[in-house]
């Protein structure tokens, strides 16, 4: 009976962290992200950001399924998108083409995330409405890393105003509905 009760008590137990493990391996994926990009493997870095994003998704889903929502959850996985959505996207796009602008392309990588920074540490003293104010790092950091795909494509000042620019939704008013 004792040993029934041990194996309920390790499943409840688990069952809670879940949200978190995949939380964690949203950062897990993002940090192999930017680790591949400084060794210039930058399809893997691409692939993934596309893997935490599609992580991300899911942790908040199972956190609401499990009626498992807490502060350490949403800390986490806010810790989790300035890696995978701010910093790692940002270094694989400053590695490929922003590097060749110095100090400037440095100055622009850095705006990016200290604004994916912004946005999130507002996120989360902000209750919640149904809405997102600015445009979700996520979206950020997914539109960034797809515009990745047209690098031999677009002029490398193309670059130079895409992070400003994901900057400035990400910080700005705007409402977005939750889907």
């Amino acid at each position: 009976m004792y040993f029934l009760e041990r194996i309920d008590q390790t499943i409840k137990k688990i069952k809670l962290q879940t949200a978190n493990f995949v939380t964690l391996a949203n950062l897990s994926f993002g940090g192999a992200a930017i680790l591949t990009s400084i060794n210039e493997n930058y399809s893997y870095s691409v692939l993934f950001i596309f893997i935490a994003a599609l992580l991300d998704r899911f942790d908040g889903m199972i956190a609401r399924k499990y009626n498992m929502e807490s502060e350490l959850g949403k800390q986490l996985d806010s810790m989790s998108d300035i890696i995978s959505f701010g910093v790692a996207p940002a270094i694989l796009l400053f590695m490929t083409d922003l590097v060749h602008f110095g100090a400037p392309g440095m100055v622009m990588t850095i705006l990016y995330i200290a604004a994916g920074a912004l946005r999130l540490a507002r996120f989360n003293i902000t209750e919640s409405n149904g809405y997102f104010t600015g445009l979700p790092i996520t979206a950020a950091g997914t539109l960034l890393t797809l515009s990745y795909l047209g690098i031999t494509l677009l002029p490398s000042v193309f670059y130079m105003f895409m992070m400003p620019l994901l900057a400035i939704l990400m910080i700005s008013n705007f409402q977005l509905k939750k889907i």
